[in-house]
């Protein structure tokens, strides 16, 4: 668990982080509504509900106020992000584009989640669990508004991405590691598992898969 002194010495970082990642997050939403054609309304809708969708449950559940109610900054950063791809023509991208920028924005999410619910008193498993749906939740959410298939009931490593980076993350803060470096060693972790098998297909064996 965080301990009060380490968790203020990290705060402006995870808070910038957490920024980031919901820029991210915001972004492919906003990509997804790209590639189905959508209005800048639904771009803009899509962009909020996958940026900060995670973050939501995550508060909800461990008993903090949520992220975004008391300050206007998260939904303008998802609104300048619809507005960026919109701007930007993103229907021309291809779909790694997508990809990629999920991957980046699932590795931040996986820590911040699994190290804000620390920060609350959450046992380290359970950590981990906030972790997951912080880092999946609103890609879950935007996905099925877009009729795609979810990451749910897809092969390809999505969600196991998220729990590596938070479980990495968990364990070596226990282990003593400073908050910081073990949150950059669980992002990086997350990430590269998912860039692994965004690159070379890796998949879960399905039940049953001869």
């Amino acid at each position: 668990m965080i301990e009060p002194p380490a968790l203020e010495a990290v705060r402006p970082l995870l808070s910038w982080l957490d920024m980031a990642g919901v820029a991210v997050f915001a972004i492919s939403g906003a990509l997804a509504a790209a590639r189905a054609k959508q209005t800048i309304v639904t771009f803009a809708f899509f962009a909020a509900i996958t940026g900060i969708g995670g973050g939501t449950l995550r508060d909800l559940l461990i008993g903090a106020p949520v992220f975004w109610v008391g300050r206007s900054d998260y939904l303008g950063v998802c609104l300048i992000a619809a507005g960026a791809v919109w701007v930007l023509r993103a229907d021309r991208w291809q779909l790694p584009a997508l990809l990629w920028f999920d991957a980046v924005g699932m590795a931040a999410y996986a820590v911040i989640g699994a190290a804000k619910a620390a920060s609350y008193g959450v046992p380290p498993l359970s950590c981990i669990v906030m972790g997951v749906l912080t880092a999946s939740v609103g890609g879950i959410v935007r996905d099925v508004l877009a009729g795609e298939p979810s990451i749910l009931l897809r092969r390809e490593i999505y969600v196991s991405a998220a729990a590596l980076g938070a479980t990495t993350h968990v364990l070596l803060v226990e282990l003593g590691l400073a908050a910081l470096p073990a949150g950059l060693v669980g992002a990086a972790a997350g990430f590269t598992l998912r860039a692994l098998a965004i690159s070379k297909g890796l998949a879960l064996p399905s039940y049953r898969d001869d």
